[in-house]
């Protein structure tokens, strides 16, 4: 009933930028809190990025200041602009999203996570 979609991950050199979208579909009434999480490899995944639905923001340290989480509440879309990457940033990056959905005669809500997308940050 509600599917998310990541695109624009890829391979990109040190210092390079990438741009990823997740789009939410379904029979949506909103959508709540919308967050990035990642996880490398022998790692635990680890929120990189939030935002509220009224626009709020937080960031992992780590992260402060090169990437930028945004939505576009008529596309359903939110987005994590990665500048300045570094190797560390490499990772497999999930999409999260709190959503309100239209189910039979009433509303339903559930936590949708995407596939996950990777990032390799390399030289």
């Amino acid at each position: 009933q509600v599917q998310l979609v990541e695109s624009g991950g890829g391979l990109v050199q040190p210092g390079g930028s990438l741009r990823l979208s997740c789009a939410v579909s379904g029979r949506i009434f909103s959508i709540g809190a919308m967050t990035w999480y990642r996880q490398a490899p022998g790692n635990e995944r680890e929120l990189v990025a939030g935002i509220t639905s009224g626009g709020s923001t937080n960031y992992v340290d780590s992260v402060k200041g090169r990437f930028t989480i945004s939505r576009d509440n008529a596309k359903n879309t939110v987005y994590l602009q990665m500048n300045s990457l570094k190797p560390e940033d490499t990772a497999v990056y999930y999409c999260n999203a709190y959503v309100r959905y239209y189910s039979g005669g009433s509303l339903a809500t559930g936590d949708y996570w995407a596939q996950g997308i990777q990032v390799t940050v390399s030289s």
